[in-house]
């Protein structure tokens, strides 16, 4: 069950002018599930994505790069059930074949449709599926179908994941709504397996690109499950340019930062969702570094926290052995790191002081806060005025079993 994470509700959702999704069932790996969709954006929007830095990425991902550096994005492809990575040339001929297919019959071009595909590696993706139901995709392509599509992309989520809000952006009310997927092979190295977010904002081209890449910092990029890159990590923003706004032409005027945090609130929740929906996960975990030289560097230590399979383990049992906690400090990588200034927090427990325990700690009040659905670790490294902070899970003993059982 996921911890502390209901699933959303249609009539929370808002349609963004602009953007009509459709979904369908193709029977791409499972019967009687929905796992196709399809997502149509008005001509003169303006689209930008950011994508996995693995180096062995999906075939979608590259055909999303090439076609996203040509512009004039009016469609999306999205199928789950199939990952179609590590299928070298024929998935890549698989893919546009898929860009092609629902290209003919929007009457647009191939280059103007972006593919996505989540699932399992290694096996062709059955494009014949996919085009064999876009017709019914099509035909359920509506404006207010953000639920159904957080549900068509869904793999081993328990639940879908979507949010909106609406803002206010140079006087002028904007709606923002975006869906995300994933639950396992979850550390972005740069956005989460699959996110979509639209506004009707006017967005000038120029800024998109920036725009997608500060709301992934702010937000998939902090997070993580397992410690694993996916292949196949695509994060899309659309701007319909629908609203009454002056155009945003720069993300550091007043509407372009009333924008971009509206934004990044969705992204955060979405970010999180997938945290709090991790594979077997009963515990939320929030770790804040402190008192750094930089920013990357208290990143880097919150990351060797919350990879620690040793940590998790301890979470999940509420096992207060905190000593796990600093020896991933200790190898983060900070050569001239000072074990001697470092504190450490659970909650309001101040565990240790000056690298040692602090006297006044006691066993029980670190157990009792580790027993919680939602704890905070905060890391103080005594070098700076720099912070960063990390989402995470537990690690349980579902999580060997969804992971052993995925194919299955």
């Amino acid at each position: 069950m996921p911890v502390n994470l209901s699933a959303p509700q249609a009539r929370d959702l808002f349609p963004v002018d602009g953007v009509r999704i459709g979904v369908a069932e193709a029977g791409i790996r499972k019967a009687n599930r929905k796992d196709l969709s399809v997502v149509l954006i008005d001509e003169g929007s303006s689209v930008a994505g950011v994508f996995t830095q693995n180096r062995f990425c999906a075939a979608p991902v590259q055909v999303c790069r090439e076609h996203l550096a040509r512009g004039s994005i009016r469609a999306m492809v999205i199928n789950t059930g199939n990952a179609n990575a590590g299928t070298g040339e024929d998935g890549l001929i698989r893919a546009r074949r898929s860009c092609i297919a629902l290209a003919r019959k929007l009457e647009i071009a191939p280059e103007q449709v972006l593919p996505f595909s989540t699932g399992v590696i290694m096996e062709p993706l059955p494009v014949d599926r996919i085009e064999a139901g876009l017709p019914a995709a099509l035909d359920d392509a509506k404006a207010d179908n953000w639920l159904r599509a957080a549900e068509g992309i869904m793999t081993t989520d328990t639940v879908a994941k979507a949010y909106s809000v609406k803002a206010q952006v140079g006087g002028v009310t904007v709606t923002v709504t975006g869906i995300s997927k994933g639950a396992g092979m979850i550390r972005p190295n740069m956005a989460t397996m699959l996110g979509f977010m639209a506004t009707d904002a006017r967005v000038d081209p120029s800024v998109m690109q920036q725009l997608a890449f500060e709301l992934a910092e702010g937000s998939f990029n902090r997070v993580t499950v397992d410690g694993d890159t996916s292949t196949n990590d695509s994060f899309v923003v659309i701007a319909t340019n629908k609203a009454a706004n002056a155009t945003v032409t720069s993300l550091d005027s007043d509407a372009g930062r009333a924008l971009q945090q509206a934004m990044l609130g969705v992204a955060r929740k979405l970010a999180q969702a997938i945290v709090r929906d991790g594979e077997g996960a009963t515990k939320f975990i929030t770790v804040r570094v402190e008192g750094g030289k930089t920013a990357a560097e208290c990143r880097k230590v919150a990351y060797a926290i919350a990879h620690s399979p040793l940590v998790k383990t301890a979470f999940f049992a509420s096992d207060p052995n905190l000593g796990r906690i600093l020896a991933a400090v200790g190898y983060a990588g900070i050569d001239d790191l000072d074990q001697t200034k470092i504190d450490l927090f659970l909650d309001d427990v101040h565990v240790a002081v000056n690298g040692g325990r602090n006297p006044a700690y006691r066993e029980e009040d670190g157990q009792r806060v580790m027993k919680q659905s939602e704890i905070t670790v905060r890391v103080g490294l005594g070098r700076g005025s720099e912070s960063d902070t990390v989402w995470t899970c537990d690690f349980s003993h579902d999580y060997v079993t969804i992971n052993a059982d995925y194919r299955s």
